[in-house]
C-alpha cells in the first residue's frame, strides 16, 4: 500500500491528497508534526533528505517528495481517470501553473510561521535553537527557522505577500474567462495545485477577493471544486 507522510495543513500535503483522492486511492497516512521536528529526525532523512513534506512511501520501498513530481507520477502509474490534458501543449501549459503556484509558497509562509511554528520556535533559548537548527538540512530552512523565532515577519512583509497572492487570483481569472478550467476544458493538476493558495486567501489571508464583485470566475471556480467529492475526502480543512 501506499504510504504518505504528510500533515493536515501542509499545502504541499493537501495538494498529494487531493491526487490520491480523485484516484480514488487507498493510502496509509503518517502524520508529522512539523512544530516537533519529526521530518528532520534522522529516520525521517533516509526516506527524504531534503527533510519536507509530503513524503510517498510505494508499495515496494522507494520514496518520493515534491508534491507536483508525487502527483505526476500517481497520474501516470494510475491513468484513471486522467489529470493531465492529453494535448501536449496544455500539458505543458499545466506544469508551469504548477511553477507558478510552487513560486507563491514562500508568500504563503510568511502566514503559516505567523499562525503556527513562531510560537513554538520562540519559546526557545538560543540554545535549544542552536541544537535544533543543527538537525535542519537545508541552509534556507535553517534561516527560515531562525527568522520565525528570533526575528517575526513585519506587516510591511505580510503585505507584500497577500499582495502577491492576490496577483495569482488576477492570473487565474484571465485564464478562466478562456477555459472551463485553469487549463483548456478538463479538471487536471494545475487546479490541484492552487487548491491550498485559494483556501487560504478565501478564508485568512484576503477575505472578500474571492468573490462575485472583485473575481468572479474565480468564485465559480472555487465552488466547483468545493463541490467534489474528492475535495471533501481529502479533508482540506481550514488552516486557523
Amino acid at each position: 500500500m501506499l504510504v504518505l507522510h504528510h500533515a493536515w495543513r501542509s499545502s504541499a500535503s493537501r495538494r498529494v491528497r487531493l491526487c490520491l483522492a480523485e484516484k480514488g486511492l487507498k493510502f496509509e497516512s503518517v502524520l508529522i508534526d512539523l512544530a516537533k521536528m519529526e521530518h528532520h529526525t534522522p529516520e525521517y532523512l533516509k526516506l527524504n533528505p531534503n527533510g519536507v513534506i509530503p513524503l510517498l512511501v510505494l508499495p515496494d520501498g522507494r520514496s518520493l517528495f515534491e508534491s507536483g513530481t508525487i502527483c505526476e507520477f500517481l497520474d501516470e502509474s494510475f491513468p484513471e481517470p486522467s489529470l493531465r490534458p492529453a494535448d501536449p501543449y496544455q500539458r505543458a501549459e499545466m506544469r508551469n501553473w504548477i511553477r507558478h503556484a510552487d513560486e507563491r509558497i514562500g508568500n504563503l509562509i510568511i502566514f503559516n510561521w505567523k499562525h503556527s511554528l513562531a510560537k513554538t520556535a520562540s519559546q526557545w533559548s538560543d540554545e535549544e535553537l542552536a541544537e535544533r537548527l543543527k538537525k535542519v538540512p537545508s541552509k534556507e530552512r535553517q534561516e527560515a527557522w531562525l527568522r520565525a523565532a528570533r526575528r517575526p515577519y513585519t506587516a510591511e512583509e505580510e503585505g507584500e505577500a497577500r499582495r502577491r497572492l492576490v496577483l495569482m487570483l488576477d492570473r487565474m481569472e484571465e485564464s478562466l474567462g478562456r477555459h472551463a478550467w485553469l487549463v483548456g476544458d478538463t479538471y487536471s493538476l494545475a487546479d490541484i495545485a492552487v487548491v491550498p493558495f485559494v483556501k487560504r486567501i478565501d478564508e485568512e489571508i484576503a477575505p472578500g477577493e474571492v468573490s462575485a464583485q472583485k473575481h468572479p470566475r474565480v468564485l465559480a471556480w472555487w465552488q466547483r471544486i468545493q463541490s467534489r467529492a474528492a475535495f471533501t475526502k481529502a479533508r482540506i480543512g481550514p488552516f486557523v
